[in-house]
């Protein structure tokens, strides 16, 4: 009786829903981890999410200025096109590794191509989203820790 219950809690476990990102989320400047990168003086994401779609509208203030742009994807590992900065297309695929969204994204900014690979994880209350990123390219290798209070 005792496998029993435990191979259905192990198969409850497996198709258990994801966790939804759906909310709007604002940049916590202070605990997140920039890198070698200057971090923003501002950053809010509106994350609309429905798996497998997934939509995040990202507001984003530095010394360079101001960009807002909106992307869309799936999470079911397909890949997906949307702008970066500059306009030049950005591939991305994005996958569930258990409750962690994992996005790769490949693009050009500039003449420089680089791969941006993130890893989303929600807090157990749900009120903090954290990414871990990874960016590569011509100019090196960085790592990045943003951390996203809910608003």
């Amino acid at each position: 009786m005792r496998i029993v219950t435990l191979a259905l809690m192990a198969t409850t476990a497996a198709f258990a829903a994801p966790p939804n990102l759906t909310g709007d989320w604002k940049l916590n400047i202070p605990k997140s981890d920039f890198g070698q990168f200057p971090g923003p003086s501002s950053m809010t994401q509106k994350v609309t999410h429905a798996d497998p779609k997934l939509t995040v509208e990202t507001k984003q203030a530095s010394d360079r200025g101001e960009f807002n742009f909106t992307a869309s994807y799936t999470t079911d590992g397909k890949e997906c096109t949307n702008t970066g900065f500059g306009g030049a297309p950005v591939k991305s695929i994005l996958k569930w590794d258990g409750e962690t969204l994992t996005i790769e994204t490949k693009g050009t900014f500039g003449d420089n191509a680089f791969t941006m690979k993130d890893k989303w994880s929600l807090s157990a209350d749900g009120k903090a989203l954290t990414v871990l990123r990874h960016f590569s390219g011509n100019m090196g290798e960085m790592d990045q820790k943003l951390i996203f209070d809910k608003q």
